[in-house]
């Protein structure tokens, strides 16, 4: 989930930066998965077609959660 409150963090990886420009557009404050950038929407039709699958992320996402722009959670458990 995006955490709004760090302000300005600067990041060095242009696929870091993409990833999260990705995020705002297309989820903005909703809680998301990373199953759903794997899809070949990017987790939303209506905003990105079938042009917004995210490929190699899993560094800019480290990256992302280090810096603490984005927030990890473990899965729910029924």
């Amino acid at each position: 989930m995006r955490d709004f409150s760090n302000r300005h963090v600067p990041l060095k990886s242009p696929g870091a930066k993409k990833l999260l420009a990705h995020i705002n557009k297309t989820f903005g404050t909703l809680a998301f998965c990373r199953r759903w950038l794997e899809r070949d929407d990017g987790g939303s039709y209506a905003v990105n077609g079938f042009s917004g699958k995210q490929t190699n992320y899993m560094s800019s996402m480290k990256q992302l959660c280090d810096a603490g722009l984005v927030n990890a959670y473990p899965p729910l458990v029924d």
